[in-house]
């Protein structure tokens, strides 16, 4: 049966939908693959259907491909497991719960670890049974706080999450590289570029970690490289310490007016103004920038701290979340200056912050009143001398030195990175880009099956605690960052083998024998194989169906019109922007040779060489890092 636009279901629009912010979020809704049911949620139309389904084939092939066995849990979910583990409130706001007739908890489920967990603890108890992997292609629910770009970060979304359960590390390890060699085959074959990045753990848990990032200037990610091929999350990047200076002979700190100083920049040019020296000019990087947060921990907690950090960084509050996970953290606001009088706003020094304040008090119990906690960032070390606040509208204190005028509660890795900034591992300079996250991989360990009594008995007929892995595919994600790496000015352009039709048939004209031919030739090349949609509107004229076709993107489009009277047909190709007249009896082997080709291109990562050797030896704890 040959697909026909005129009882297609799918509706084009002209016009960018108001809230698009994003080319694949505009293109997919204008061409009719998804439509906006409520904010962060889409319905599927048949068109994008077929594309998530053509992108969920080849990640389940990929899959299957290293033993993965597929099953499928359900959507609404228990209170129990997830409580256990304490992610009932470690999620915090982002879970999605809700009580049955009978009051009972249950939950929109964000993640499956708990479930995979109990269903091999129900299931195994041998170390024969072992090792295993399972996975599942399944949606999954957040309230995010900030839906945006469409399916890039919605609220409902389809992800692919496999588990390994090994009985020992060194099986941990083997499956962590099966599935980190996986993914790679299915980003190639998806024709995405992408790059592994170390990155952290967070609520998961684990030894180790990373992100597959594609590199795009959209995305919500940030990511660094070096030279010498170190890659990570921004939010994993670790800072070089610098080592401790002796202070012996620093001056004494001097409180000195610095009126209307307010922001490191008025602070830097009224220190130059006012107290100029003589072997350099002061500068941001001379300052220290104390920033008032509330980290809010998910059973509702909060707590003020201060970060300090040099004047020519902001905090990162990504970093500084992730820092501080499971907590939510946002700027202080007024109200939370409250309890802590000695904070003057713009004027915030060290000398009345954690350890420092003569406020502070600890009771028996290790619990802190009376001065926020102070974290400072790594470079802060001992010795290091600064202009920061001191406590005092309009005032601020010079040379105020680390170790012998404060101390802090602790470091923190929150101010953002710069490009220029050393690589951890000592391999060059970074630089900074943005990218998606299209898979994270986890090394979890026992965490989850300690928490829910997952052992098996090993050879001895000893109790053993099985050890985890989980790996993450965003699928639906990856329709969206198919298209923003696949379009042009007139619409989208899918690959052979994720387009939801290879072929777009196209009857121009008002000939009747133009829309019998365009039929025929339809009809022909869904026999050869060949997925059709054909357009065969009578009133929509030429212009309308040439602007439609590119906007849906096919890889081909098929033209039957005016040529057909000097025996003509025309194939045009999407990709290449290019057009060729061939003779309506040889234009089905002619596409189907292209198309061919093109699916053995993509299918040249399944044998690749690079992408199906053995598994690297890795080391859980270290990780391997570069750019793919």
């Amino acid at each position: 049966m040959v697909n026909k636009m005129s009882s297609y279901f799918v509706r084009t629009l002209r016009e960018d939908p108001v809230e698009a912010e994003v080319d694949s979020h505009k293109l997919l809704v204008r061409a009719g693959y998804i439509r906006r049911a409520a904010p962060g949620i889409y319905t599927w139309l048949p068109l994008g259907l077929k594309v998530l389904r053509n992108i969920e084939n080849i990640v389940r092939e990929e899959m299957d491909r290293i033993g993965g066995q597929e099953l499928q849990f359900p959507l609404l979910l228990p209170r129990e497991p997830y409580e256990a583990t304490n992610r009932w409130e470690e999620f915090g706001p982002s879970l999605f719960k809700l009580k049955d007739r009978k009051e009972g908890d249950y939950l929109l489920a964000p993640t499956h670890e708990e479930m995979f967990t109990l269903i091999v603890k129900d299931l195994y108890s041998s170390y024969k049974d072992l090792p295993v992997l399972l996975y599942q292609i399944k949606e999954k629910y957040r309230d995010e706080a900030r839906p945006r770009a469409g399916i890039i970060r919605g609220r409902e979304f389809v992800m692919k999450d496999l588990y390994s359960f090994d009985l020992t590390d060194e099986g941990l390890a083997h499956s962590y590289q099966l599935n980190r060699g996986a993914y790679r085959r299915v980003y190639t074959r998806l024709g995405l570029d992408f790059v592994i990045c170390q990155a952290m753990s967070g609520a998961m848990g684990g030894s180790a970690s990373e992100e597959f990032l594609f590199p795009c200037e959209i995305g919500e990610d940030t990511f660094v490289k070096s030279p010498g091929g170190y890659a990570a999350n921004a939010e994993a990047v670790t800072t070089p310490v610098p080592d401790a200076i002796p202070f012996d002979d620093a001056p004494e700190a001097k409180v000195l007016p610095t009126p209307d100083s307010t922001t490191i920049e008025t602070l830097v040019a009224q220190a130059n103004k006012l107290y100029p020296r003589e072997d350099r000019p002061w500068e941001a990087t001379d300052t220290l920038k104390n920033v008032v947060v509330v980290a809010q921990q998910p059973d509702g907690r909060s707590e003020v701290l201060v970060v300090g950090v040099p004047g020519n960084r902001e905090v990162d509050m990504k970093r500084l979340e992730a820092a501080l996970a499971p907590a939510e953290v946002r700027m202080a606001e007024p109200e939370d200056l409250k309890a802590y009088p000695d904070l003057v706003p713009g004027y915030i020094g060290p000398q009345v912050i954690g350890p420092n304040s003569p406020r502070r008090t600890v009771d028996e119990e290790g619990h802190i009143a009376g001065s926020p906690r102070y974290l400072l960032d790594p470079r802060v070390v001992s010795g290091t001398r600064w202009i920061t606040g001191a406590n005092e509208e309009g005032m601020h204190v010079f040379n105020l030195v680390a170790g012998r005028d404060f101390e802090a509660d602790g470091t923190v890795e929150a101010a953002e990175v710069l490009p220029g900034d050393p690589a951890p591992d000592g391999s060059g300079p970074l630089t900074l880009e943005r990218g998606i996250e299209i898979g994270h991989i986890f090394a979890l360990g026992r965490k989850y099956a300690k928490a829910l009594g997952l052992t098996v008995l090993d050879e001895n007929g000893k109790a053993q605690v099985v050890t985890m892995g989980s790996y993450g595919i965003g699928v639906s994600r990856l329709v969206a960052a198919v298209a923003e790496n696949s379009h042009d000015d007139k619409g989208l352009i899918w690959p052979v083998n994720l387009a939801p039709f290879q072929v777009h048939v196209l009857a121009t004209g008002k000939d009747s024998e133009v829309f019998e031919v365009a039929e025929k030739l339809a009809r022909e090349l869904e026999d050869a194989g060949v997925s059709v949609l054909y357009d065969d509107r009578p009133k929509a004229s030429a212009g309308v169906k040439f602007k439609d076709a590119e906007l849906m993107g096919m890889p081909y489009l098929l033209v039957v019109g005016k040529g057909l009277a000097e025996g003509k047909v025309e194939i045009r190709d999407r990709k290449a922007g290019t057009a060729e007249d061939v003779a309506p009896d040889a234009v089905v082997t002619a596409l189907v040779e292209r198309i061919k080709g093109e699916l053995e291109k993509t299918a040249l990562a399944r044998t690749s060489t690079e992408l199906v050797g053995e598994p690297d030896q890795w080391e859980l704890d270290q990780g391997e890092e570069g750019m793919e």
